[in-house]
């Protein structure tokens, strides 16, 4: 037995487990575990990424300059409040690093992102996971849970796995309730596919507070998760701290061309946002048809129950030998269910054919 140990709540994590992209024997015919857009990249980002191959002995800029520059006019935000990362993920982990540790607590909803009690428990404070009702963020009991040793409360809105989300006047809520000493971190990583008219992704609220942060990403709607790129927008002395934080050189330069030429291509987000509207209401009405439970979701992924882990788990074998593979969600306490990626119409269509048969043949 070695003789050098890590920091208390390390050994207490449980790795995260990303969705499969793989089926042992068989080609794949969707991957639909990871919630990656259904029409990939744009032409316009890949030819950028292309285009920066003979740079690739040159450092990245570090301070992403022009991408944080794009950013802001994309979304009308102001340059120098807004910070990038290497995915979210990388964003998430500082906050957590700047503004917790061993006595504090992180506050976030029970069927939230699975990172925020791993980082949590990366630097010694201690994950509380307030109780949902109807796979929802149950603002009442998030406000109850909060005490004088929470330091930051994660709001994934809208929320991954489950696909439900929160009103703007329900996260206003929530805010008014937050100790000023306390971070509250709105997770919107999805916010591109919602339509719905009483969502706010939280930019408004960020403008109006000083202890309030919204992190996005390119790896959803725009295509890039093979590249990374995350961003956040907040105060400027949260940003300050971040800054302090991160690893210098974070963004790849390649990547940043690529994620400037995405924002750039709004007929190709426009496409994709119109596919998943469609297509996420046609496999959540098949699905329904067919006696399953699809959660409503405003994302571009649908959870569906199949009433018991055991039935899920067969779904999940079934699907994989067609060559589709979903993501089984029993690690966030929703083993009866599986997490379908919504594609393009070819891959829903495979998706419903086989569910059909499945249950067929396994009818209770």
């Amino acid at each position: 037995m070695t003789a050098l140990k890590p920091r208390p709540g390390i050994m207490q994590i449980a790795p995260y487990v990303p969705g499969k992209d793989s089926v042992d024997g068989k080609e794949p015919v969707a991957k639909l575990s990871s919630n990656e857009s259904a029409l990939g990249p744009s032409p316009k980002a890949m030819a950028a990424y292309a285009k920066a191959a003979p740079d690739l002995h040159r450092y990245p800029d570090g301070g992403t300059e022009k991408l944080r520059a794009a950013i802001g006019k994309h979304y009308g935000l102001d340059p120098a409040r807004i910070i990038c990362g290497t995915g979210s993920d990388e964003l998430l982990n500082l906050l957590v690093r700047a503004y917790c540790g061993p006595g504090d607590e992180l506050l976030y909803s029970q069927y939230g992102f699975l990172m925020y009690p791993i980082n949590a428990l990366g630097v010694g404070a201690t994950p509380v996971a307030a109780p949902e009702k109807n796979f929802r963020t149950d603002v009442d009991a998030m406000i109850a849970a909060i005490t004088d040793k929470t330091r930051l409360v994660a709001l994934v809105n809208p929320n991954n796995p489950t696909g439900s989300y929160i009103t703007r006047d329900e996260v206003r809520r929530l805010h008014k309730a937050i100790p000023k000493n306390v971070l509250l971190q709105i997770d919107a990583a999805y916010a591109e596919y919602v339509t719905k008219d009483d969502y706010e992704s939280g930019i408004e609220l960020v403008d109006r507070a000083e202890n309030v942060v919204m992190t996005r990403t390119f790896s959803k709607i725009y295509g890039l998760g093979a590249l990374r790129i995350g961003w956040m927008y907040g105060p400027a002395g949260v940003i300050d701290v971040i800054n302090r934080l991160r690893q210098p050189f974070n963004v790849n330069q390649p990547a940043q061309a690529a994620a400037i030429a995405a924002l750039e291509d709004v007929e190709h987000s426009k496409a994709a946002r119109a596919n998943n509207e469609k297509q996420l209401a046609w496999l959540t009405a098949e699905l329904i048809k067919l006696g399953l439970k699809p959660l409503p979701s405003v994302g571009n992924f649908v959870a569906v129950s199949f009433g018991s882990a055991d039935r899920a788990t067969a779904a999940n074998d079934w699907l994989m030998r067609d060559g589709l593979i979903p993501r089984m969600i029993a690690g966030y306490g929703m083993p009866e269910y599986l997490r379908i990626t919504i594609g393009t119409e070819k891959e829903m269509k495979l998706v419903q054919d086989s569910l059909a048969r499945f249950v067929g043949k396994n009818s209770k």
